[in-house]
């Protein structure tokens, strides 16, 4: 693409139509820039991948910029529950564990003390 032209912004409904008539006519990724007017064949080959993995669906979310590392995915409402409650029960199993360690450390101390 030549310097100081803008990208080409695609529409979901254009992206649908590319992979669908490249599935339904057997078209080469090739084929299928020559056909719709698309400067790279990688950018179809693309497209089939979103189509492939996500559905329609897919080509609606906005792809710029960077993808974040940190923030972690949003879990289902009953999974995120059933998370949360297994930690209390974890910590609470853990908190009485230690207590009676340290009963039965006290009362291994107290009985050498006796002897």
């Amino acid at each position: 693409m030549p310097k100081g032209q803008p990208n080409k912004k695609y529409t979901p409904e254009f992206k649908i139509k590319v992979v669908e008539t490249m599935h339904k006519e057997k078209l080469s990724y090739s084929e299928t820039a020559r056909q719709f007017n698309i400067s790279n064949h990688s950018r179809v080959a693309s497209w089939e991948r979103i189509y492939l993995e996500e559905g329609k669906e897919g080509f609606y979310i906005e792809r710029r910029g960077r993808k974040s590392t940190y923030r972690p995915k949003k879990l289902k409402k009953e999974v995120e529950e059933d998370l949360i409650s297994e930690v209390q029960r974890l910590r609470a199993e853990n908190a009485y564990l230690k207590k009676l360690n340290a009963l039965v450390s006290e009362r291994v101390r107290q009985e050498k003390n006796h002897k």
